[in-house]
């Protein structure tokens, strides 16, 4: 049955496509959307990116009809400006008095639900304003298009039941094939099917058929960077293969998935020339209560969100010995920084760049939409490899969650692609004191 969507405007900063994806259905913008995607797009981040986006969308189908009385979209829907009557917002409860723009959201929905004979439904991003909406009588809806079921989320971890021989061919080796069939690039633990305790470690091959032995790491490690336990390990053999060219590594707080990530891309940069450049962002998220605008250049307004990308390159040269190209000594990233081959950045910046032949890094990803992980994936030049990071269960963004943030999107879009790659680190490894917190807290 055909139905009326009532659009929040965070849904279309979320997803600029969004008035597109509801098929057949009639969508209704409120007039107060359009206000505040003329504040929203002054903006130089993602959000003010979308908004203009948006503003581009709907300017491009006026010119296909007036938008007030509707345009034709996806060939049998329809989407059109509603404005809000003065009668309806002033009949509101006494709680929600005010032309706020969510109250004239609410209020337009309202007017729908009296004209029309067909099902209204108003979808928002935005909890508080889809519980009021219910209270009001309205059905709110969550925008789901890009959403995943987390309880059926990729591992990216599997294990095998095989005999001695096959264990001891991978030993050798050699590739193991089974009855089976894997995803690319799924990281495989063998268990001999007589002796539970004799097991081996694989990465399946870009088409899931064959068993690979994961690569043997180097005496001292991987920038003196030692893997601690099974999933480190399958997490620095992906990082560290070429033909992988995305590679998500998901894990609660403590798991190492931000030190495996730099310790790799430095070995890939310094030690084996394989990419000219690492390059390191995390999005401009804060964690509790904002401390506003910070003095100083770019660098010192930006040392508090990247601080904890410092502390793990403080730990990495804390542990050299004569670590990079002719076993030279470096001093700490701002020597790298000084010769370009280290360049750490917001998320801010990244857009509207084409990135070749870099290793590039993006941290606390759980905080970005699928859209916004479009963007940067979509940077990527020829040769250059993509490590996402992040703990979903770590999220700041309020109009995203563990089941639609991009990180989660990706690990799943990208699961039976070739050029990807997923491990989820499941034992935190940071102290005793942070893996006791991260378990009870």
């Amino acid at each position: 049955m055909k139905k009326v969507v009532v659009l929040d405007t965070n849904v279309l900063l979320h997803d600029p496509s969004a008035v597109l994806r509801f098929e057949d259905n009639d969508v209704v913008l409120p007039m107060t959307i359009i206000e505040e995607l003329d504040r929203f797009k002054r903006q130089p981040d993602m959000t003010g990116r979308n908004a203009r986006e948006v503003s581009r969308l709907l300017d491009a189908l006026r010119l296909e009809g007036h938008l007030i009385q509707g345009v034709t979209i996806n060939q049998t829907g329809s989407l059109r400006v509603a404005l809000c009557s003065r009668e309806t917002l002033a009949g509101l409860p006494l709680e929600l008095e005010g032309d706020r723009g969510d109250n004239a959201i609410l209020a337009v929905a309202i007017e729908l639900k009296h004209q029309c004979q067909c099902p209204v439904v108003m979808v928002s991003k935005d909890t508080n304003l889809r519980i009021k909406a219910d209270a009001l009588g309205l059905t709110a809806q969550d925008y789901e298009t890009d959403k995943v079921d987390v309880g059926e989320l990729y591992l990216g971890l599997t294990e095998a039941l095989v005999d001695t021989a096959q264990i001891d061919q991978l030993f050798k080796g050699g590739g193991v094939t089974l009855e089976r069939t894997f995803y690319p690039n799924q990281s495989v633990t063998l268990v001999n099917a007589t002796n539970p305790d004799h097991t081996a470690l694989a990465i399946a091959d870009s088409k899931g058929r064959t068993l690979l032995p994961i690569t043997k790491l180097p005496h001292a490690g991987v920038s003196h960077i030692q893997p601690h336990n099974r999933e480190q390990k399958f997490a620095l053999d992906l990082l560290l293969r070429d033909s992988i060219s995305l590679v998500t590594l998901v894990g609660k707080a403590g798991t190492g998935k931000t030190l495996l990530a730099i310790a790799a891309g430095l070995q890939k940069v310094l030690e084996e020339g394989t990419y000219s450049r690492l390059l390191i962002s995390r999005p401009i998220v804060p964690m509790g209560r904002d401390l506003g605008y910070l003095p100083g250049d770019i660098n010192e307004k930006l040392s508090p969100w990247m601080q904890p990308l410092y502390d793990n390159f403080d730990l990495i040269f804390s542990l050299q010995e004569g670590f990079g190209k002719h076993t030279r000594w470096w001093r700490g990233y701002d020597e790298l920084i000084e010769q370009g081959l280290l360049q750490i950045e917001p998320l801010t910046y990244i857009r509207g760049r084409t990135i070749p032949r870099q290793f590039l890094i993006v941290d606390e990803a759980q905080n970005l939409t699928p859209h916004e992980v479009k963007t940067i994936l979509t940077r990527a030049g020829e040769g250059t490899k993509i490590i996402l990071t992040g703990d979903v269960e770590q999220i700041d963004n309020p109009y995203i969650d563990a089941a639609s943030n991009g990180l989660t999107y990706v690990r799943e879009r990208f699961k039976h692609d070739p050029l990807a790659a997923h491990i989820t680190l499941l034992k935190g490894e940071r102290s005793e004191l942070a893996e006791h917190a991260a378990a009870l807290l």
